[in-house]
Formats: structure tokens, C-alpha cells, sequence
């Protein structure tokens, strides 16, 4: 260890709680009134929705992107804490095959919490006849202490919504 070693900048060991925030601005959704059985059940771990009232969906916590199908309606992120966290945007909309969505970062895209990931066409998802719902789900949560809804009623992107315990 050299003299000057000791100032060197350490990384960091991931702080818990991770803390995902809202990732778009609406109505808060319970997990079981998701309108979507493998969501509502929990089958792909626990998490929530949002209504949303406008077309932006934001990143919920820091991370790297490590899933974003062509279809643009998902997105998968990773933080580095190794919270593995799921973005889906409305239901059965892989059907519309990115018509309606706009990515702004790909896969291997680093991310901060609040920085824009996609714009989507609520009218055009409507129009399709498809649930505009923005699902959040911790697809790891099976290992975490707990992974805590603490949302409700109506939401803005940056708030507090799901907390994840080692």
C-alpha cells in the first residue's frame, strides 16, 4: 500500500434498502389488479403497477440495462446490488411490435434513477386494445429479506415505491 492509497476512492458496497422509485406518473396498481395473471400472481416476483397518464416511463433506480427486446414494450435492469428488476409496459403489447414505442437507451446502457428509458402512445396501446399498464416486478425477489410495495394512490415519477431488503 503505497502513501497516498489510503485517499484512493473504495468502491462502494451496495446500500440497502435499494429503493425503486415510481417509473411513471399515474394511478398506483396493486400487484393482484395488474390485468394480467402471471403479473397479478407474483409468478415473476413481487412488484406493482401504474396507471399511466402520460407517455414516459423513467428508469426506477440506477443500474445497467440488461434485457431490451426489439419489441421495445420491456425493459430489464440490474443495480448494483444485484436487484434484477423488470419494466413492462402495458399487456400483450409485445403484439404491437413497437409500433407506438420509442427506446431511448439499449441494451448495456448504464442508467440513473428518473433518466427517461421510453416513450410509449397511450392512444395507440388504447387503440390496440390493449391495458397501457407500466409493470415494476423484482424478478429476483426470492432472494431478498423482503420486497416492500410502499406506493399508493396516485404517483409521479422519483417517488417511492417499492423497497427491496437484503
Amino acid at each position: 500500500m503505497g502513501l497516498f492509497d489510503m485517499f484512493k476512492k473504495k468502491d462502494a458496497a451496495p446500500s440497502f434498502p435499494v429503493v425503486l422509485a415510481a417509473d411513471a406518473a399515474g394511478a398506483f396498481v396493486k400487484m393482484e389488479d395488474i390485468p394480467d395473471e402471471v403479473f397479478a400472481q407474483g409468478i415473476l416476483g413481487q412488484g406493482c403497477g401504474i396507471d399511466p397518464s402520460e407517455g414516459k416511463v423513467y428508469a426506477p433506480c440506477d443500474g445497467e440495462i440488461t434485457q431490451a427486446p426489439d419489441t421495445l414494450h420491456a425493459f430489464g435492469i440490474t443495480t448494483p446490488g444485484g436487484v434484477e428488476v423488470l419494466i413492462h409496459v402495458g399487456v400483450d403489447t409485445v403484439e404491437m411490435k413497437g409500433d407506438g414505442f420509442e427506446s431511448k437507451v439499449k441494451l448495456g446502457s448504464k442508467v440513473t434513477k428518473g433518466q427517461l428509458l421510453l416513450t410509449m402512445d397511450l392512444d395507440k396501446i388504447k387503440a390496440a386494445g390493449h391495458p397501457a399498464v407500466v409493470i415494476t416486478v423484482v424478478t429476483n425477489t426470492d432472494d431478498f429479506a423482503s420486497v416492500d410495495v410502499v406506493a399508493s394512490g396516485n404517483v409521479n415519477p422519483g417517488d417511492d415505491m417499492i423497497k427491496v431488503n437484503k
